[in-house]
């Protein structure tokens, strides 16, 4: 990620004679002009290492859609799933897809809800991973049917007593919602960009800021909506989006396989969505932050609140294995030995130990000493995390189908080079969306940092504090200099 400045700078205030004597001070036109200027600064993006990033991305989804096309024609016999274990790879990135989405749309929700006012400069990128996660662990769920007609075959004749066709419902409606989410509060930023760069974009973009920002021109009645509108979403996408990881938990814990069968993973299994999620939101913030001087915008303290959240939920994921192991092995039968000597001692032991000790206890300490406790320390852990996360999924996965169900050998599953060209291209899709995104549309909530900025310069004003009675200082999350 490069050098990265480690501590806070102190907040930039104005003089109360200066609120009082020009109600439009030189500073705050000064600090608003930077914002626009950084938030635009991605759509003039023509460099070599901007076009040959695309090209690898695209390079990587070309090879994942020759797969794609094999398996097509062949069937999923190209891959390693069988009768004994038909979920792999393709489950295991669906499942990792689905709880990333979690950065945005829950987190940034929970911020608004409880009025964290240091959400503001992240919130807009957190949205944007929903739904680009959203979109690329459906496209997993497809290709696991061998067939993508035979999604639509589910739709008309599926049961729907079956886990599955809940979860392809909730997924539906969590989409719609994030989407939904991410677009309402980003119409007085698309008219800004419909405003400010008309004739200066393509048509086509320039007709896409018109078209989607809705005649915003920014009046008392619109702002009264708009204001109302998110509020009432941000409550609504709540519970759905914790229903969403609920009900895919649902999906292992409704079968009668030994390591499945459990009452905690709905608990565990959106709880990691949280963890992958916060990681995740960690990570393309730190990226997006360098790439594009951000600085002054997206501070030190960002990056420790959020770290203080992934050592939070790091702490409950800790319990819940705990708490899932200990209960299942005070009475463990031989099913149950089976499963915890191959997750313990045997096949997948690397794997396990690599996530409780790589992905749960070495954040926590990176977070929690002083001395690494820094943006690149924070951006360490998410990796580690996150790396973790996908190797959890992919045991939980795999080693839950080798537990024999009669007497017979267990079965073995190693991934094709189909399988890991398929989920290469998910993650390459990933990250090609999000770059569109960066590319196009504005990745700060512009018209929500201007107007907490005005209210901490008025904050400041001691002629506000009496007639408030109280002096209130500007939050850290909105310093002007930052790290």
């Amino acid at each position: 990620m490069g050098p990265m400045n480690e501590h806070p700078a102190e907040p930039l205030t104005v003089t109360a004679s200066a609120v009082v004597a020009d109600e439009h001070d030189p500073d705050q036109d000064e600090w608003v002009e930077r914002l626009e200027q950084r938030v635009f600064a991605p759509t003039r993006a023509r460099g070599l290492a901007y076009q040959l990033w695309l090209f690898g991305l695209v390079a990587i989804m070309a090879f994942g859609g020759i797969a794609l096309v094999l398996q097509l024609r062949d069937g999923l016999y190209v891959t390693a799933m069988r009768d004994r274990i038909s979920w792999g790879l393709y489950i295991t990135a669906f499942v990792f897809f689905i709880g990333i989405s979690h950065a945005g749309t829950l987190i940034s929700a929970i911020l608004r809800v409880s009025n964290a006012t240091w959400r503001t400069p992240v919130t807009r990128i957190a949205e944007a991973i929903t739904v680009v996660a959203l979109v690329c662990g459906g496209f997993m769920v497809i290709v696991d049917m061998g067939r993508p007609f035979n999604l639509y075959q589910l739709w008309l004749h599926g049961n729907w007593q079956s886990p599955i066709m809940w979860d392809m419902m909730a997924i539906t409606i969590y989409l719609t919602g994030s989407v939904t989410y991410l677009l309402v509060p980003m119409v007085p930023d698309l008219a800004l960009f419909r405003d400010r760069l008309r004739g200066r974009v393509p048509r086509i973009q320039s007709w896409v800021y018109d078209v989607f920002s809705f005649g915003w021109t920014g009046n008392a009645e619109q702002k009264r909506s708009l204001l109302k509108a998110i509020s009432v979403l941000a409550v609504l996408i709540i519970p759905i989006a914790v229903s969403v990881h609920t009900v895919v938990s649902w999906i292992f814990a409704m079968t009668v396989r030994v390591s499945w069968n459990s009452t905690i993973f709905g608990f565990f299994f959106v709880a990691g969505a949280i963890f992958s999620g916060i990681a995740a939101l960690i990570l393309v913030l730190a990226t997006v932050r360098k790439i594009y001087d951000l600085d002054e915008y997206v501070t030190y303290i960002h990056f420790k609140y959020l770290a203080y959240m992934l050592l939070t939920t790091a702490m409950v994921m800790i319990y819940a294995n705990a708490s899932e192991f200990i209960t299942k092995g005070y009475h463990a039968e031989e099913e149950d030995l089976f499963a915890f000597r191959e997750l313990f001692v045997t096949d997948f032991a690397p794997f396990f130990w690599f996530y409780f000790f790589g992905g749960l206890v070495a954040p926590i300490l990176i977070i929690a000493y002083p001395r690494t406790r820094t943006i690149s320390g924070f951006v360490v852990s998410s990796v580690l995390v996150l790396a973790a996360m996908f190797v959890e999924r992919y045991f939980i996965v795999v080693a839950g189908m080798r537990v024999p169900l009669m007497p017979y050998e267990p079965a073995h599953y190693t991934p094709t080079w189909n399988e890991w060209a398929m989920v290469a291209a998910g993650v390459a899709t990933f990250l090609f969306l999000l770059t569109l995104f960066v590319r196009f549309l504005p990745i700060l909530a512009v018209w929500e940092m201007k107007e907490e900025y005005e209210e901490q310069q008025m904050a400041a004003s001691p002629e506000q504090a009496m007639v408030s009675n109280s002096a209130t200082a500007p939050q850290p999350s909105m310093s002007v200099g930052g790290p």
